[in-house]
């Protein structure tokens, strides 16, 4: 792991081949850590997948000019439209003057279009983008777990399955990357604040992710994990069918 900025202790460590997890821990007044988390994929077009708030961008763009020119940054994505998903959107659109934002297509009719400085490239269900040597596929899953726009990106060499707020755990002081329970501690998280939207095809959305058999799963939030990502996603899938924290 390098640290990028010793005040806020933005750390960079790469979590699979060519894939680096860029995190920023946060401590909230009163108590209770949190962790915002990027991933950089390295190739000859990369892509950055999150931005970071908008206020966090001078910190993510020093960790990202630690493993490549922030310039050759090719593809900006993200999970949905939210703050911590793509706030910095335009301030990576200016900083990498060939980049582009991919996000779904509801995403980019509902929201990017309109404020993004450049026109973005939006995503059906199935297409790919090539990097160079990696592929990316998104995975449309609206409403999983939040956001009729949400989707994800799996990355096929290294089978990582970039999953936003999926298994979004608790803390700042957490490993990179990790083999340990990860469900546990975010099924406690969704308990207390449950970010779910609980839509109808939740299973079978689950089960799309799953069938990608994943061996990484880069969380936005807290450790990236590593294991039988299929497995675990259908754990995930069963604590939801109990019904809502």
């Amino acid at each position: 792991m390098t640290v990028t900025n010793a005040q806020s202790g933005t750390n960079v460590h790469e979590v699979a081949d060519g894939i680096y997890r860029i995190n920023t821990p946060i401590t909230f007044p009163g108590g209770g850590g949190f962790t915002m988390n990027q991933y950089l994929i390295v190739d000859d077009e990369p892509l950055l997948f999150h931005t970071g708030p908008r206020r966090m961008f001078p910190l993510v763009r020093e960790a990202v000019a630690s493993v490549m020119p922030v310039e050759r940054l090719r593809y900006v994505g993200f999970s949905h439209f939210e703050a911590d998903e793509c706030g910095a959107l335009n301030e990576w659109l200016a900083a990498a003057p060939q980049s582009v934002a991919v996000c779904s297509r509801v995403a980019a009719m509902t929201s990017v279009e309109d404020i993004a400085d450049r026109a973005p490239r939006p995503l059906g269900d199935g297409d790919t983008i090539k990097l160079g040597t990696r592929s990316l596929r998104w995975l449309d899953a609206p409403h999983l777990p939040h956001g009729w726009d949400c989707g994800y990106l799996f990355e096929e060499r290294t089978r990582t399955l970039l999953c936003g707020d999926v298994f979004t755990q608790p803390g700042s002081d957490m490993p990179a990357l990790t083999e340990s329970d990860v469900l546990g501690p975010s099924e406690g998280f969704r308990q207390a604040f449950d970010y779910y939207a609980h839509g109808t095809d939740t299973r079978a959305l689950i089960e799309k992710l799953a069938a990608t058999a994943p061996l990484t799963l880069a969380c936005m939030h807290g450790s990236a994990w590593r294991g039988d990502g299929a497995k675990l996603l259908r754990e995930l899938s069963g604590a939801l069918a109990r019904g809502p924290a």
